[in-house]
């Protein structure tokens, strides 16, 4: 994993933190914009790294299989 990259945990739990400050109402307009462009790019990357997850499960259970 690089080092700038977080963690699925770290990630999705920035993602519920965007969430919970958008849905608020509370925040500028210019801001919830800005919330909304990095919540997108980390749902992005929470699902590239399900992916990779689930790929590697699946790979796990065809070298066991054999």
């Amino acid at each position: 994993m690089e080092e700038n990259k977080p963690s699925f945990e770290e990630a999705y739990k920035q993602l519920t933190e965007i969430v919970q400050k958008m849905e608020s109402g509370e925040m500028p307009l210019s801001d919830s914009i800005a919330a909304y462009e990095q919540g997108v790019k980390l749902k992005a990357y929470c699902e590239q790294l399900l992916k990779e997850a689930e790929l590697k499960i699946e790979t796990l259970k065809v070298s066991s299989a054999d």
